[in-house]
């Protein structure tokens, strides 16, 4: 490719930005009958653009419409489209809109958009994950700090814990939609426009909450596609780590859960092999969703007011993160309502170590010894057990007793379910915290709370 072809394609949008036609065609369709109303513009110009863009649209949608790169984004593409459409009301449309604010809106318009269908995603996912929890409220597992097993919790608590993270990128979203929530049509190129223009028919016509207050802020301002792209980040951190749970618990060594063949993958040359591809993959997109955020702080940070035509650049990486997370929350919500626990292996997990030392401790400051000599009389015991190869069920009384005398029969109940049971604390793992706990999960599902 030669200089001549490099330099013309180099500023060409309209390979990623023509997903805007609708916001597009939707705003100007709102900005020619505002016209006409302030009768700026003659009503049957603007019938005759409001037409025009509803055929431009219907061509988009049946790809009949012809694209040409050399009108190098979806503005214009449209623009000189519906002039070759209606004739010259078509030159009007632009009367008193810049594309500096149109762009703004169309932006605002999307974001509100994929912002309602990310909260979509998000509830499908938090859904999944009480079910599971609703499916599983009896199956004890290890809890685990470092990596190490811990303590027993229920595995329904633990699933809990992700609806609670989901829960709060759901409230950032919410926030993000709110801040999107403001049309900035009526700013022109910076400064305002020298026209009767009625914003708060626009405001209306289009269903924002409010319109912007300054006109140089309108232009240059994507925070609140930085909102979006953040919150995105942190959500696919949340599923990074769930994913990272997910590919532990599905190997040999833990053997915890059997992912659904839809979502696991052989391997070319082992036949055994059921690779968590889908996980995996998820794990590594979350790179993708942090770099496109930094990418967009990167681009705003060193801008001065107003306008710049380095803000063309903050689409693409704004729809990668839209393509990578929506898609990503709905496979996850799937995979999850077809995974199975090996409720025998969480059990035997659980029981097969020392995760019962808190309780063993708790248990000597029950009968009178500061927690400090209790947890140092029961970290010995771990010690000694570990050396020889033993667990705390196979402990008698008469050895507990040569740990301490403070030690007694009833010392022999502590279980996993026991210990599981102790904790009925708000927030804590205990049969009934946990189910109730699930009834509030499933009432906050039925508010959903979305935009």
């Amino acid at each position: 490719m030669g200089l001549k072809e490099v330099s013309s394609d180099y500023t060409v949008s309209l390979h990623y930005d023509r997903r805007l036609y609708r916001q597009d065609i939707e705003g100007s369709i709102a900005h020619a009958r505002m016209l006409a109303k302030q009768e700026i513009i003659e009503h049957a110009d603007a019938s005759a653009i409001v037409d025009g863009l509803s055929r431009i649209r219907e061509d988009i949608e049946s790809n009949e419409f012809p694209w040409r790169p050399e009108h190098e984004d979806i503005h214009m593409n449209i623009e000189l489209r519906l002039h070759e459409l209606i004739g010259e009301p078509a030159l009007k449309l632009h009367t008193a809109r810049s594309r500096n604010d149109q762009v703004a809106l169309d932006m605002r318009m999307y974001m509100k958009e994929i912002i309602s269908e990310t909260l979509n995603a998000l509830h499908g996912l938090r859904r999944s994950l009480v079910q599971l929890a609703d499916d599983n409220t009896e199956v004890v597992m290890p809890g685990y700090t470092h990596l190490q097993r811990a303590q027993p919790v229920l595995f329904a608590h633990h699933m809990l814990a992700y609806f609670e993270m989901f829960g709060r990128d759901q409230l950032r979203f919410q926030q993000a939609y709110e801040r999107a929530d403001v049309m900035p049509l009526g700013s022109g190129a910076l400064a305002g426009l020298p026209y009767p223009l009625d914003r708060e028919f626009v405001r209306r016509e289009l269903g924002f909450a409010q319109i912007s207050d300054n006109s140089m802020d309108a232009v240059s301002d994507r925070d609140f596609m930085l909102d979006f792209l953040s919150a995105a980040s942190i959500c696919a951190m949340h599923i990074s780590r769930f994913a990272e749970e997910l590919v532990l618990w599905s190997t040999d060594e833990f053997d915890f859960v059997r992912l659904s063949d839809d979502y696991t993958t052989g391997s070319s040359i082992m036949p055994q092999k059921r690779n968590p591809d889908f996980a995996e993959i998820a794990r590594g997109k979350t790179g993708r969703v942090y770099g496109n955020l930094f990418g967009l702080l990167t681009i705003l940070k060193g801008l001065p007011l107003t306008y710049n035509r380095d803000l063309q650049e903050d689409k693409e990486g704004l729809f990668d993160t839209v393509d990578t997370l929506i898609p990503t929350l709905t496979i996850f919500a799937d995979m999850l309502s077809k995974m199975s626990l090996n409720k025998t292996r969480l059990l035997d997990a659980a029981q097969g170590s020392y995760v019962l030392a808190t309780d063993i401790a708790d248990y000597l400051v029950s009968q009178g010894v500061p927690f400090r000599e209790a947890h140092r009389i029961v970290s010995a015991l771990s010690q000694d057990l570990a050396a020889q190869g033993r667990q705390f069920h196979e402990l008698t009384l008469e050895e507990y007793k040569k740990s301490s005398p403070f030690f007694d029969a009833d010392v022999l109940k502590i279980t996993v379910e026991s210990s599981v049971s102790a904790r009925n604390v708000p927030g804590g793992t205990s049969f009934e915290s946990v189910s109730g706990a699930i009834i509030a999960a499933k009432a906050q599902l039925e508010g959903k709370n979305r935009a």
